[in-house]
């Protein structure tokens, strides 16, 4: 924990006895503390160790896979990981250590199912999972992910966290696209209209995390549908990715209400696979860790 500024006992002493200025100075109420957490998002790209019913381009993974997956989640050190493409709790522990986190998953039965891992220091609270993100209708031949939806909490003050893996295909294009997944990547932005609309009659903290698989920037016409129901703070506003070649990125993090100002001045970084042969960054990921650090009231 890092304290926030307080006066110095010096600064009380202001004559009189020094006794009754130290007795009085225990009595006085004590500052309050800033825990800095660190916020990630990952996509993991396809973890899974089925051997059918997978794109032909894709492998199970292996042992190693899992061991150079561990290995990089533990330099990223982040206190609250929300993570894409896991099949199941059992293989995202095999990542995130559960002497450390605490991990939970949407209950979709599919193979890129979304999660989040948590420090165990912080407390969570699960809330029903985001069932509406499935925008496609029963008959469809494979269902759209689910998000997951969790209160993070540090005693004091508590965080509203929704991870996302939203429609590919329609990165930068109009939203009135008919074509390129644009029309379900706009049916899911409305849905997360919905639950954005939902925080802000609340006015509770929140934060949207995940692969939007959309080039968010502050005037993308389905990041101001957001926004102008609730201001929100795009993390990587402004910036470009180091891990695609420079473009806007597709894996964000959003804040709104509090949580805004919670935000630590250029804290966002992404851990980029530079350094690392072919070989290792093939048993990692295609996409790269997003994360901020933000002060939570304590």
């Amino acid at each position: 924990m890092q304290a926030c500024p307080r006066p110095d006992l010096i600064s009380m002493i202001r004559g009189g006895s020094l006794l009754i200025t130290l007795l009085s100075a225990c009595l006085l109420p004590l500052p309050a503390l800033c825990r800095d957490i660190r916020l990630s998002t990952w996509n993991m790209e396809w973890v899974t160790g089925r051997t059918s019913g997978l794109p032909e381009n894709v492998r199970p993974r292996t042992d190693a896979d899992f061991i150079a997956l561990g290995l990089f989640a533990e330099k990223l050190k982040p206190d609250v990981i929300g993570f894409q493409e896991v099949d199941g709790p059992e293989l995202a522990a095999r990542i995130f250590s559960l002497s450390r986190y605490r991990v939970f998953m949407t209950d979709d039965d599919i193979v890129q199912r979304v999660g989040i891992a948590v420090e165990r220091s912080l407390s969570v609270t699960r809330n029903p999972d985001v069932t509406e993100l499935n925008v496609y209708p029963p008959s469809a031949p494979h269902a759209l992910r689910r998000g997951l939806d969790v209160t993070v909490s540090n005693g004091r003050s508590s965080l509203r966290v929704l991870v996302v893996h939203l429609k590919t295909g329609c990165w930068e294009r109009s939203p009135g696209e008919k074509r390129y997944s644009c029309p379900v990547l706009r049916q899911q932005f409305s849905v997360l209209q919905d639950w954005v609309l939902q925080r802000q009659d609340e006015g509770v903290p929140f934060a949207i995390i995940g692969d939007f698989n959309r080039r968010l920037a502050p005037h993308d016409p389905l990041f101001e549908q957001l926004d102008r129901i609730s201001p929100l703070t795009l993390t990587t506003a402004g910036r470009s990715s180091p891990c695609h070649g420079g473009e806007y990125f597709i894996d964000s993090i959003l804040l709104g209400n509090q949580a805004r100002s919670w935000l630590i001045p250029d804290s966002l970084r992404v851990r980029t696979m530079r350094g690392l042969s072919a070989e290792e960054t093939a048993r990692l990921s295609d996409h790269c860790p997003v994360s901020v650090r933000m002060s939570l009231p304590d």
